[in-house]
């Protein structure tokens, strides 16, 4: 049925799917700045309120965004029925209570009765006058209005009447006139100004460098903002991390910061998509996993998003575990006919953020706060799906994986294996959803073990990405994987890898083993 429990966009009516609970206000919140800020059209975006979820802190994430942008565009409506799933909500019927908290985010606040046309009418007419202000009109209503037998009384959430109800709650509400009709006034025909793409310049990487791939993630975003107009970049004020003020000093309309509120920043980038534009959102990757639920849904909104988290693994070094995302591949991998990639230089990041930006549904890409060497020339190419052979032969004993920093310790490892007489294969994994299922059987039939090794927990990145393709095809070969599983400390990028066996050492020890 398209009338699920909350509704997705196999209803046609949706925008965007809102379930679960507290992300509709950050949806509108996309919707609004787009209209405001990038369109500059004179609509307006309505978004109605459950009083349950006002208990979401990612309702007032959206709250206080909605007024540090002004968004006068924005209407909410709450409303205020009382009753939850099991019982009454946190401030029942006192819209006293909503009332004031957000005024005090700076909010124009209307109370109505939520069953009163006129007043709801009166409420509207405000709201669409306010200046420079959000507005929210509380309405207080009774859940159930108009059936005697179940108005206002618990324990009919999401429930059905039984049959043995059905006549009288029929009989009460009445016969619906079907005659009843309005005129509603033709639209005002606004065409947004379009601003014509223009082709992005090339990059230029001297052979020798080194860049981290974070910050050829806002090169690339910088590069190409001219070639995509309706790209747009949000950041949860780490810019200067992640590197996206890169794109904000040449596209400075088209950038919002969204604070250190990551919950709201997903669900505004759902907004904006909605609205035809391909936001880049961006942040530590880490906190990505806070917005884990608005990530999920997206899906379900058919959004189209990139989302790039940055200081993965734990060779961002002295800041601690806090900071480092181990967790982020597993889930981003999950993300239904969804793109993972992870560059492991500055030449294949700025390839894939390209391609990233052509990629329909929802793109999530990894980056390494160390800097790097370049691996390849300016004219390589990288097709999802795809992988890179950096090294081969045909004596080939080991296969070594990796992607990000660990392709790098892959390589020194296989240079130092050699000089044992220790033929080593390294392939660059840099598309881990889809994977190049061809290019890792083919190694596994040729090589005496594969070694994956990758700055992520075991559960969910590279290594049961690669066992889950060797398992659909059997072969001789040994599969070891490397991987973060030990508690993480605060050290040098070095001192951490050495640590967790995903160092040069831990490599050639690992394949050695292997081997024996």
């Amino acid at each position: 049925s398209p009338l699920e429990g909350h509704p997705t966009k196999a209803f046609r009516f949706t925008e965007a799917a809102t379930g679960s609970l507290g992300q509709g206000l950050s949806v509108g919140v996309g919707m609004a700045l787009n209209a405001k800020y990038l369109d500059k059209t004179p609509s307006n975006t309505f978004v109605l309120l459950g009083d349950s979820e006002m208990a979401e802190g990612s309702q007032w994430e959206a709250i206080q965004l909605a007024e540090e942008y002004r968004l006068d565009n924005l209407v909410a409506i709450l409303d205020m029925n009382r009753l939850g799933q099991r019982g009454e909500t946190m401030y029942g019927h006192d819209a006293e209570a909503y009332d004031r908290r957000i005024r005090g985010f700076g909010w124009e606040t209307y109370v109505v009765n939520g069953h009163d046309y006129e007043q709801i009418i009166e409420a509207y007419c405000h709201a669409m006058c306010c200046s420079l202000r959000p507005s929210i009109i509380i309405a207080r209503t009774l859940k159930g209005k108009g059936v005697s037998a179940v108005e206002d009384k618990n324990g009919w959430h999401g429930k059905p009447l039984p049959p043995d109800m059905l006549d009288a709650a029929l009989t009460e509400i009445g016969p619906a006139d079907m005659e009843l009709t309005a005129e509603l006034a033709a639209p005002e025909q606004v065409t947004p100004t379009r601003t014509a793409a223009q082709p992005a310049p090339p990059m230029d990487y001297p052979a020798d460098a080194k860049v981290a791939t974070r910050k050829a993630y806002g090169n690339a975003i910088k590069r190409i903002a001219d070639a995509y107009p309706d790209m747009v970049v949000l950041d949860a004020e780490v810019s200067n991390s992640t590197y996206s003020q890169e794109f904000k000093e040449t596209a400075p309309d088209r950038f919002f910061e969204m604070y250190i509120a990551e919950q709201n920043m997903a669900g505004a980038a759902i907004g904006l998509s909605v609205r035809g534009k391909k936001p880049f959102a961006s942040t530590f990757a880490a906190f990505w996993t806070r917005a884990a639920d608005q990530i999920r849904m997206s899906r379900y909104s058919e959004a189209n998003i990139v989302f790039c988290g940055s200081h993965a693994g734990v060779s961002i070094g002295q800041d601690g575990v806090s900071q480092m995302a181990l967790e982020d591949l597993a889930f981003f991998r999950t993300i239904l006919d969804g793109h993972v990639l992870y560059p492991s230089d500055a030449v294949s990041t700025e390839k894939l953020v390209e391609t990233a930006a052509e990629l329909p549904g929802i793109t999530y890409i990894r980056t390494t706060r160390a800097a790097t060497p370049i691996l390849y020339p300016d004219d390589e190419d990288f097709p999802v799906g795809g992988s890179k052979t950096l090294r081969a032969s045909g004596d080939d004993r080991v296969t070594l994986i990796g992607a990000g920093i660990t392709l790098h310790n892959a390589l020194a490892a296989a240079e130092q294996l050699a000089g044992d007489g220790i033929a080593a294969r390294v392939i660059d994994l840099y598309s881990l959803k889809p994977l190049d299922t061809a290019t890792l059987t083919r190694a596994a039939s040729e090589t005496e073990a594969v070694i994956t090794i990758e700055d992520h927990y075991a559960e969910g990145g590279i290594g049961e990405a690669v066992a889950g393709v060797l398992a659909e095809a059997p072969s001789k070969a040994k599969l070891i994987r490397l991987a973060v599983t030990r508690m993480p400390r605060s050290g040098t990028p070095e001192e951490l890898l050495d640590m967790q066996g995903l160092s040069t050492a831990g490599i050639i020890r690992a394949a050695k083993e292997a081997l024996s």
